[in-house]
Protein backbone atom coordinates (compact mmCIF):
# COMPACT_ATOMS: atom_id res chain seq x y z
CA UNK A 1 0.00 0.00 0.00
CA UNK A 2 1.33 3.06 -1.02
CA UNK A 3 2.35 6.10 1.53
CA UNK A 4 -0.22 8.34 -0.08
CA UNK A 5 -3.17 5.81 0.20
CA UNK A 6 -2.40 5.00 3.41
CA UNK A 7 -3.18 8.49 4.70
CA UNK A 8 -6.14 9.16 2.40
CA UNK A 9 -7.57 6.30 4.62
CA UNK A 10 -6.03 7.15 7.97
CA UNK A 11 -8.17 10.47 7.25
CA UNK A 12 -10.74 8.89 6.04
CA UNK A 13 -11.36 7.01 9.12
CA UNK A 14 -10.94 9.70 11.62
CA UNK A 15 -13.11 11.57 9.42
CA UNK A 16 -15.56 8.41 10.31
CA UNK A 17 -14.88 8.50 13.86
CA UNK A 18 -16.19 12.07 13.93
CA UNK A 19 -18.92 11.42 12.00
CA UNK A 20 -19.83 8.73 14.54
CA UNK A 21 -19.69 10.97 17.64
CA UNK A 22 -22.08 13.41 15.91
CA UNK A 23 -23.95 10.93 14.97
CA UNK A 24 -24.75 9.92 18.64
CA UNK A 25 -25.35 13.44 19.29
CA UNK A 26 -27.91 16.80 18.39
CA UNK A 27 -26.28 18.03 15.95
CA UNK A 28 -28.14 20.86 15.66
CA UNK A 29 -27.38 21.54 19.42
CA UNK A 30 -23.29 21.10 18.30
CA UNK A 31 -23.53 23.78 15.41
CA UNK A 32 -25.53 25.86 17.70
CA UNK A 33 -22.53 26.51 19.77
CA UNK A 34 -20.26 26.82 17.03
CA UNK A 35 -21.95 29.50 15.21
CA UNK A 36 -21.38 31.52 18.64
CA UNK A 37 -17.66 31.37 18.46
CA UNK A 38 -16.55 34.43 16.86
CA UNK A 39 -14.12 34.67 14.09
CA UNK A 40 -12.30 37.09 15.57
CA UNK A 41 -10.97 35.00 17.99
CA UNK A 42 -8.11 33.87 15.74
CA UNK A 43 -6.66 37.22 16.60
CA UNK A 44 -5.63 35.87 20.38
CA UNK A 45 -5.43 32.47 19.28
CA UNK A 46 -2.28 33.58 16.81
CA UNK A 47 -0.63 35.03 19.48
CA UNK A 48 -1.15 32.32 22.09
CA UNK A 49 0.34 30.06 19.17
CA UNK A 50 3.38 32.31 18.22
CA UNK A 51 4.01 32.46 22.27
CA UNK A 52 3.43 28.46 22.38
CA UNK A 53 5.55 27.62 19.38
CA UNK A 54 8.08 30.37 20.44
CA UNK A 55 8.78 28.93 24.03
CA UNK A 56 8.57 25.36 22.64
CA UNK A 57 11.29 26.05 20.08
CA UNK A 58 13.20 28.17 23.30
CA UNK A 59 12.91 24.56 25.25
CA UNK A 60 14.22 22.25 22.05
CA UNK A 61 17.09 24.77 21.39
CA UNK A 62 17.73 24.59 25.08
CA UNK A 63 17.53 21.12 25.70
CA UNK A 64 20.00 20.36 22.97
CA UNK A 65 22.07 22.92 24.44
CA UNK A 66 22.65 20.44 27.65
CA UNK A 67 23.52 18.32 24.87
CA UNK A 68 26.34 20.12 23.61
CA UNK A 69 24.60 20.81 20.21
CA UNK A 70 23.74 24.51 19.15
CA UNK A 71 20.42 25.99 17.17
CA UNK A 72 19.60 29.31 16.57
CA UNK A 73 16.43 30.91 18.37
CA UNK A 74 15.08 31.46 14.65
CA UNK A 75 15.65 28.43 13.12
CA UNK A 76 14.03 26.43 15.65
CA UNK A 77 10.82 28.62 15.93
CA UNK A 78 10.49 28.01 12.24
CA UNK A 79 11.14 23.92 12.39
CA UNK A 80 9.12 23.89 15.63
CA UNK A 81 5.99 25.97 13.20
CA UNK A 82 7.09 23.52 10.49
CA UNK A 83 6.84 20.52 12.29
CA UNK A 84 3.29 21.88 14.27
CA UNK A 85 2.12 22.41 11.14
CA UNK A 86 3.21 18.88 9.88
CA UNK A 87 1.45 16.93 13.13
CA UNK A 88 -1.76 18.72 11.85
CA UNK A 89 -2.27 16.87 8.86
CA UNK A 90 0.22 13.42 8.38
CA UNK A 91 -1.44 10.43 11.37
CA UNK A 92 -0.22 9.68 14.94
CA UNK A 93 0.30 13.78 15.63
CA UNK A 94 4.57 12.86 15.93
CA UNK A 95 5.35 12.80 12.31
CA UNK A 96 6.05 16.36 12.47
CA UNK A 97 8.72 16.09 15.56
CA UNK A 98 10.48 12.96 13.88
CA UNK A 99 11.29 15.29 10.62
CA UNK A 100 12.28 17.76 13.33
CA UNK A 101 14.70 15.26 14.61
CA UNK A 102 15.63 14.05 11.08
CA UNK A 103 16.25 17.55 9.70
CA UNK A 104 18.38 18.36 12.69
CA UNK A 105 20.51 15.28 12.57
CA UNK A 106 21.10 15.42 9.41
CA UNK A 107 22.37 19.21 9.77
CA UNK A 108 24.65 18.79 12.68
CA UNK A 109 25.71 14.92 11.54
CA UNK A 110 24.56 14.08 15.16
CA UNK A 111 21.48 11.73 14.70
CA UNK A 112 21.31 10.52 17.98
CA UNK A 113 21.46 13.41 19.63
CA UNK A 114 19.29 15.11 17.74
CA UNK A 115 16.55 12.37 18.32
CA UNK A 116 17.21 12.48 22.07
CA UNK A 117 16.70 16.45 21.95
CA UNK A 118 13.46 16.47 20.60
CA UNK A 119 12.24 13.29 22.40
CA UNK A 120 13.59 14.62 25.85
CA UNK A 121 11.66 18.36 25.04
CA UNK A 122 8.45 16.45 24.19
CA UNK A 123 8.87 14.63 27.46
CA UNK A 124 9.30 17.64 29.57
CA UNK A 125 5.34 18.92 28.09
CA UNK A 126 3.93 15.12 28.48
CA UNK A 127 5.19 14.98 32.22
CA UNK A 128 3.86 18.27 33.20
CA UNK A 129 0.21 17.63 31.24
CA UNK A 130 0.46 14.39 33.03
CA UNK A 131 0.68 16.14 36.57
CA UNK A 132 -2.04 18.53 35.47
CA UNK A 133 -4.59 16.49 34.67
CA UNK A 134 -3.69 13.86 38.13
CA UNK A 135 -4.24 17.26 39.70
CA UNK A 136 -7.37 18.35 37.88
CA UNK A 137 -9.01 14.88 38.16
CA UNK A 138 -8.24 14.59 41.77
CA UNK A 139 -9.82 18.10 42.26
CA UNK A 140 -12.76 17.81 40.87
CA UNK A 141 -13.39 14.13 41.99
CA UNK A 142 -12.63 16.02 45.64
CA UNK A 143 -15.15 18.40 44.94
CA UNK A 144 -17.96 16.47 43.38
CA UNK A 145 -17.76 18.31 39.77
CA UNK A 146 -16.85 15.09 38.77
CA UNK A 147 -18.57 11.62 38.79
CA UNK A 148 -16.28 8.30 37.74
CA UNK A 149 -18.68 5.60 36.61
CA UNK A 150 -16.78 2.43 38.74
CA UNK A 151 -16.47 -0.35 36.53
CA UNK A 152 -17.44 -3.57 37.24
CA UNK A 153 -15.06 -6.66 36.92
CA UNK A 154 -15.66 -9.55 34.14
CA UNK A 155 -14.46 -12.56 33.96
CA UNK A 156 -13.58 -11.87 30.29
CA UNK A 157 -10.95 -9.07 31.79
CA UNK A 158 -8.98 -11.86 33.17
CA UNK A 159 -7.64 -12.58 29.10
CA UNK A 160 -6.75 -8.73 28.83
CA UNK A 161 -4.48 -9.67 32.21
CA UNK A 162 -2.94 -12.65 30.46
CA UNK A 163 -2.54 -10.39 27.03
CA UNK A 164 -0.93 -8.03 28.97
CA UNK A 165 1.44 -10.67 31.02
CA UNK A 166 2.62 -11.77 28.02
CA UNK A 167 3.76 -8.65 26.54
CA UNK A 168 5.48 -7.63 29.16
CA UNK A 169 7.56 -11.83 29.26
CA UNK A 170 7.89 -10.84 25.59
CA UNK A 171 9.99 -7.70 25.94
CA UNK A 172 11.93 -8.21 28.93
CA UNK A 173 13.02 -11.35 26.56
CA UNK A 174 13.70 -8.98 23.72
CA UNK A 175 15.81 -6.72 26.38
CA UNK A 176 17.97 -9.90 27.91
CA UNK A 177 18.30 -11.47 24.40
CA UNK A 178 19.45 -7.92 23.42
CA UNK A 179 21.79 -7.79 25.43
CA UNK A 180 25.01 -5.12 25.48
CA UNK A 181 22.79 -3.25 22.75
CA UNK A 182 20.04 -2.30 24.31
CA UNK A 183 21.79 -1.96 27.64
CA UNK A 184 24.62 0.72 26.08
CA UNK A 185 21.36 2.69 24.33
CA UNK A 186 19.64 2.49 27.22
CA UNK A 187 22.81 3.94 29.43
CA UNK A 188 23.10 7.10 26.96
CA UNK A 189 19.35 7.86 27.38
CA UNK A 190 19.48 8.06 30.73
CA UNK A 191 22.89 9.74 30.74
CA UNK A 192 21.12 12.64 27.89
CA UNK A 193 17.77 12.76 29.71
CA UNK A 194 20.20 13.53 33.24
CA UNK A 195 21.86 16.42 31.29
CA UNK A 196 18.93 18.09 29.77
CA UNK A 197 16.33 17.01 32.35
CA UNK A 198 16.91 16.25 35.49
CA UNK A 199 20.52 18.30 36.62
CA UNK A 200 20.52 21.92 38.07
CA UNK A 201 19.86 24.28 36.50
CA UNK A 202 17.76 22.20 33.60
CA UNK A 203 15.17 20.77 35.90
CA UNK A 204 13.30 24.48 36.50
CA UNK A 205 13.69 25.65 33.33
CA UNK A 206 12.19 22.75 31.81
CA UNK A 207 9.47 22.90 34.36
CA UNK A 208 8.63 26.24 33.65
CA UNK A 209 8.95 26.39 30.12
CA UNK A 210 6.65 23.28 29.88
CA UNK A 211 3.86 24.99 32.38
CA UNK A 212 4.03 27.92 30.12
CA UNK A 213 3.44 25.95 26.85
CA UNK A 214 0.65 23.95 28.39
CA UNK A 215 -0.90 27.23 29.75
CA UNK A 216 -1.25 28.46 26.14
CA UNK A 217 -2.55 25.33 25.12
CA UNK A 218 -5.44 25.93 27.52
CA UNK A 219 -5.93 29.32 27.01
CA UNK A 220 -6.66 28.66 23.14
CA UNK A 221 -9.52 26.17 24.47
CA UNK A 222 -10.42 28.57 27.30
CA UNK A 223 -10.75 31.59 25.00
CA UNK A 224 -12.82 29.22 22.77
CA UNK A 225 -15.15 28.52 25.94
CA UNK A 226 -15.48 32.12 26.40
CA UNK A 227 -16.54 32.93 23.37
CA UNK A 228 -19.28 30.50 23.56
CA UNK A 229 -20.28 32.08 26.17
CA UNK A 230 -19.66 29.14 28.77
CA UNK A 231 -17.16 30.21 30.68
CA UNK A 232 -18.78 33.70 33.36
CA UNK A 233 -16.48 33.01 36.65
CA UNK A 234 -13.88 31.52 38.75
CA UNK A 235 -15.64 28.19 38.94
CA UNK A 236 -16.29 27.97 35.01
CA UNK A 237 -12.77 29.35 34.19
CA UNK A 238 -11.41 26.02 36.58
CA UNK A 239 -14.00 23.26 35.51
CA UNK A 240 -13.25 24.41 31.70
CA UNK A 241 -9.76 24.38 31.88
CA UNK A 242 -9.02 21.11 34.18
CA UNK A 243 -11.70 19.30 31.22
CA UNK A 244 -9.37 21.21 28.43
CA UNK A 245 -6.19 19.31 29.91
CA UNK A 246 -8.15 15.83 29.92
CA UNK A 247 -8.64 16.59 26.18
CA UNK A 248 -5.48 17.49 25.51
CA UNK A 249 -3.59 14.29 27.25
CA UNK A 250 -6.20 12.37 24.66
CA UNK A 251 -5.07 13.91 22.02
CA UNK A 252 -1.76 11.89 22.75
CA UNK A 253 -2.90 8.94 21.80
CA UNK A 254 -1.58 8.59 17.96
CA UNK A 255 -4.70 7.07 16.44
CA UNK A 256 -6.52 9.27 14.11
CA UNK A 257 -4.61 13.30 12.48
CA UNK A 258 -4.19 15.32 14.97
CA UNK A 259 -6.18 13.73 17.68
CA UNK A 260 -9.49 14.28 15.11
CA UNK A 261 -12.25 11.98 16.63
CA UNK A 262 -10.13 10.90 19.52
CA UNK A 263 -10.86 14.28 21.30
CA UNK A 264 -14.22 14.62 19.83
CA UNK A 265 -15.14 10.96 21.61
CA UNK A 266 -12.95 11.99 25.08
CA UNK A 267 -15.52 15.14 25.40
CA UNK A 268 -18.96 13.22 24.74
CA UNK A 269 -17.95 11.11 27.49
CA UNK A 270 -16.06 13.73 29.59
CA UNK A 271 -19.05 16.26 29.76
CA UNK A 272 -21.76 14.56 31.14
CA UNK A 273 -19.86 13.10 33.30
CA UNK A 274 -18.99 16.83 34.90
CA UNK A 275 -22.57 17.81 34.75
CA UNK A 276 -22.51 19.15 31.16
CA UNK A 277 -24.30 18.35 27.82
CA UNK A 278 -21.90 16.52 25.61
CA UNK A 279 -22.75 19.08 23.11
CA UNK A 280 -20.90 21.81 24.64
CA UNK A 281 -17.61 19.64 25.15
CA UNK A 282 -17.92 18.43 21.35
CA UNK A 283 -18.49 21.45 19.32
CA UNK A 284 -15.56 23.17 21.47
CA UNK A 285 -13.07 20.44 20.74
CA UNK A 286 -14.08 20.81 17.07
CA UNK A 287 -13.72 24.59 17.42
CA UNK A 288 -10.45 23.63 18.86
CA UNK A 289 -8.91 21.57 16.27
CA UNK A 290 -9.95 24.44 13.39
CA UNK A 291 -8.44 27.23 14.94
CA UNK A 292 -4.80 25.07 15.79
CA UNK A 293 -4.94 24.31 12.40
CA UNK A 294 -5.12 27.89 10.92
CA UNK A 295 -3.14 28.47 13.38
CA UNK A 296 -0.33 26.05 12.36
CA UNK A 297 -0.46 27.29 8.64
CA UNK A 298 2.90 29.69 9.07
CA UNK A 299 4.73 26.24 9.38
CA UNK A 300 3.16 25.74 5.26
CA UNK A 301 5.56 28.52 4.77
CA UNK A 302 8.23 27.59 5.94
CA UNK A 303 7.66 24.29 4.31
CA UNK A 304 7.43 26.11 0.87
CA UNK A 305 10.06 28.14 1.53
CA UNK A 306 12.62 25.68 3.05
CA UNK A 307 11.89 22.42 1.94
CA UNK A 308 14.92 21.16 2.74
CA UNK A 309 17.55 21.35 5.37
CA UNK A 310 18.02 24.70 6.36
CA UNK A 311 21.48 26.12 6.79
Amino acid sequence: MSTALRLILRWLATVLVVLVVFWQLDQARIWEVLRTISPLILVPVAVLTFVQVAVSAWRWRFTLSRLRLSLPLAQAIREYYLATFLNQILPGGVVGDVNRAWRSGLETGQRLIAVHGVAIERLSGQVILALVVAISLTGLMVSGAMQIPVARTHSHQLGLWIAAGLVAVFLIVWFVRSGGRVAAYASTLARHMRLALWQWPAFPLQLLSSCLVLASYLAVFLVLAVSAGFVTGAGDLLLWAALGSFLLLSMVIPVTIAGWGVREGAAAVLWPMAGLPAEQGVAISVGYGVVVLISSLPGLVVLVRKPGISR
